[in-house]
């Protein structure tokens, strides 16, 4: 059974989950031409992975089996496990609890081949319905007061499978990072009675040097003080806390958003591996007010070494203002920068 440990000096969690440790990481990864009957998330090979949760599948097809478009099944090495109760303990000055929470893996696609920056809208549309139906029916969970969703995409992400797939995790503890976001959009929030957020969003439009597409409903920009070369950032202009809340339309505007930024890094940058991650409120309505979702975008193009490691600090070569500028002037197929 997994467990959650906390530092006693910095108050941070960890996931101590030796279930992890059993993934098949010798299991083939082949270059993309090969046969797909070595990939569980191939159609056909659905036995080799727990029921679908969710799935976005003709009615004419059953489930569990070939036919589907977009699949959401538990993870088979789940980091946190969902069966079970919290029962928080202290020993001496150590923390600990169970590693509850929940692990899911959202397969994009049943085409071995495809990358999601080739993926249609209506595709990339699909995947994020799955990212909210799953939220939503997590969220009802009282145990539970976050939820992560991200993909790790190529070998230098984190990706252990080739196969087009994002993860989900919810957990019953709100992460660090996230805290710490908290923290300071609370701190803006008491300061002047405004979303730091938006006004962070305002302010790159005026400014534009950072920005690399405006969209109907999202800007795509790079961040002022990004950490890492070409990061890049989409974020709604309607203050919205929750991810889960983004309607119909606004979704469909973010699947073009979020393929455009990825043609816009892949031509950019060679076809990079990278990782993103939605930056939602945690749970509840507390944080409605002064959080503002969005979606950050790490190409994965230099390592963090013992500085980083030892200080915190980070060190970007690229200037965000280059990173956008280089961007902005790619062409990018059959994505409008104003749709």
């Amino acid at each position: 059974m997994p467990e959650l440990r906390k530092d006693p000096v910095i108050g941070r969690w960890v996931i101590i989950s030796p279930e992890r440790g059993q993934r098949p990481t010798n299991f083939p990864n082949p270059p993309r031409s090969v046969d797909p009957k070595y990939c569980p998330f191939c159609p056909g090979q659905e036995e080799q992975t727990p029921i679908e949760v969710y799935c976005h599948r003709p009615a004419t097809t059953s489930p569990n089996r070939p036919g589907w478009q977009v699949r959401v099944v538990s993870n088979k090495y789940p980091a946190l496990r969902i069966e079970g109760e919290l029962l928080r303990a202290s020993h001496g000055l150590y923390e600990r609890m169970q590693g509850i929470g929940a692990h899911e893996v959202i397969i994009e696609t049943p085409n071995h081949t495809a990358d999601m920056a080739d993926f249609s809208e209506s595709e990339i549309y699909e995947v994020f319905r799955a990212y909210q139906h799953r939220y939503e029916d997590l969220a009802r969970d009282r145990r539970f007061k976050y939820i992560l969703i991200f993909k790790n995409d190529g070998e230098a992400a984190g990706a252990t499978l080739e196969h087009a797939h994002s993860q989900l995790i919810a957990t019953p503890i709100v992460p660090s990072r996230i805290a710490d976001e908290l923290t300071g959009a609370s701190r803006y929030f008491d300061l002047k009675e405004r979303c730091i957020f938006c006004d962070m969003i305002r302010q790159e439009i005026a400014d534009g040097s950072r920005v690399v597409t405006e969209h109907t409903d999202f800007v795509t920009f790079c961040p002022y003080a990004g950490a890492f070369p070409f990061e890049t950032w989409i974020a709604p202009r309607e203050h919205r806390a929750h991810f889960g809340d983004t309607n119909e339309a606004a979704l469909r505007g973010l699947a073009g958003a979020l393929r455009d930024a990825l043609q816009r890094l892949r031509e950019a940058l060679n076809n990079p591996a990278y990782n993103f991650i939605i930056h939602s409120a945690p749970l509840g309505e507390r944080y409605s007010e002064y959080y503002h979702w969005h979606i950050e975008i790490i190409p994965k193009l230099t390592k963090t070494a013992g500085f980083e490691w030892g200080s915190g600090f980070h060190i970007n070569p690229t200037p965000p203002e280059d990173a956008a500028a280089y961007m902005r002037r790619l062409e990018v197929r059959a994505v409008s920068a104003t749709a």
